[in-house]
């Protein structure tokens, strides 16, 4: 266990690389257990979840060999076994479930145990379930683990949710199934769409990937490739809400424009916005005005609500709420996928911020609020980054216990924040 020191009120200035999206890594390490030739990946951020999936990686038989000058990884998974990875390792992560696909296309068969990860609401697997069936496989839950075997072929699946993951482990599933596959309802994030350029790399036919309808044509096998993992989006708008709250400045490099269209009007409502130089990969973040609250027209009070993309990330949801609480004017904030993500707004409200909690999707902030520090435990990786955020604004020292929480998102959180000027240090 460990703890961040956070001292606010030091406006932040300065240039911060944005890292690699971890939600696209992920499932591209999966991806690599697809093909007995080797797969690098580059830009993977230096997290503790890529290492939880690339320690879950080398249980099935990858060979994982590291370039941290480079920051790539090569997997070469020429020796499958399908025996379980311990509950343990599954438990800390969600994503571990992403390797239910891959082993499921290369073996015929995989048991896994449950995967962990956030508590943020309830995570259904049944869309998993339902997509691998469809394609053929059985699937069977009990005794601590879900099993799937069986020979695949393509089908119309049509998913009972947008799922993200689902969407990742059909996809990477039907990539070798006999036949087509096409997917309605899918999920279209942007690593989403990563994920499917690195499968057409390594030899699939994908096509649609960032809408809601993908096709694939079975291939009968797959090869190895080189892959790059996009910029994360999210933390680069932690980053942006982190400046923003402190008044100060921030130059975000290595990002590309393509994802942050989403997260623009939802920024804007609360005055802030950015510039890009697309020919030198940078955003631009400079306080033009005061935050405040742009409502809606007749002077209503205006919500930001999350949902799958192309509407706003819930992985903001919680950064946005503390940017809130620094803007002058009031905000409904309607979390509808995870319904207890707003919870961490108990150490929001003990650090002085204006929240009534409607109920456990809807909270309203009125702000601005003089935060002061005190005593906070991150719950999960984005509300622990968000009580980072707010410690940075409020008077005085705050102590942020469960920091390891963050380290499962953010790449050296502290050492980033102190090269822009802040005061945060981590301490057993």
């Amino acid at each position: 266990m460990s703890r961040l020191t956070v001292r606010g009120r030091k406006p932040l200035s300065g240039t911060h690389r944005v890292s690699g999206n971890k939600n696209a890594a992920l499932p591209m390490i999966a991806a690599s257990l697809l093909t007995a030739e080797p797969v690098t990946i580059s830009n993977l951020p230096d997290i503790a979840d890529v290492a939880s999936m690339l320690a879950a990686a080398e249980r099935f038989g990858a060979k994982v060999t590291r370039d941290r000058s480079r920051g790539s990884v090569t997997l070469t998974a020429a020796e499958l076994s399908s025996a379980r990875i311990d509950a343990a390792l599954a438990s800390g992560i969600r994503a571990s479930f992403l390797f239910a696909g891959p082993l499921l296309a290369r073996l015929g068969r995989v048991s896994l145990p449950p995967p962990g990860g956030d508590q943020i609401g309830h995570r259904r697997l049944d869309t998993h379930f339902a997509g691998f069936r469809a394609l053929g496989a059985s699937a069977a839950a009990g005794g601590g683990s879900y099993r799937f075997s069986g020979s695949l072929r393509g089908a119309r699946i049509l998913l009972d949710e947008a799922s993200v993951t689902a969407t990742e482990n059909i996809l990477m599933a039907a990539a070798l199934a006999e036949g087509r596959t096409e997917i309605y309802n899918a999920a279209c994030e942007p690593h989403v769409a990563d994920l499917a350029a690195m499968l057409n790399a390594m030899g699939a036919k994908i096509s649609g990937a960032g809408t809601n309808l993908i096709a694939v044509e079975g291939v009968g096998r797959l090869h190895g490739c080189d892959a790059k993992v996009g910029c994360d989006y999210i933390e680069a708008g932690s980053y942006i809400a982190a400046a923003a709250v402190t008044g100060g400045e921030i130059t975000l490099t290595g990002v590309e424009p393509g994802p942050f269209g989403v997260l623009e009007g939802a920024f804007a409502r609360f005055g802030v916005s950015w510039t890009f130089d697309a020919a030198k990969g940078a955003l631009r973040y400079v306080p033009r005005r005061r935050l405040r609250m742009k409502y809606d027209l007749g002077d209503a009070i205006p919500s930001v609500s999350d949902g799958t993309w192309p509407a706003f990330p819930s992985d903001l949801m919680s950064i946005l709420i503390v940017l809130a609480t620094q803007t002058r004017g009031t905000c409904l904030f309607f979390e509808k996928m995870f319904e207890s993500r707003l919870y961490f707004v108990d150490h929001l409200r003990q650090m002085g911020a204006k929240i009534v909690q409607c109920d456990p999707h809807r909270v309203v902030v009125t702000g601005p609020s003089q935060l002061t520090g005190g005593v906070v435990t991150s719950p999960d990786i984005r509300a622990g980054i968000a009580l980072v955020i707010a410690a940075l604004c409020a008077k005085g020292e705050t102590e942020i216990l469960n920091a390891e929480s963050i380290d499962r998102g953010y790449v050296s959180v502290e050492d980033a924040l102190a090269g822009l000027g802040a005061e945060v240090r981590r301490r057993p």
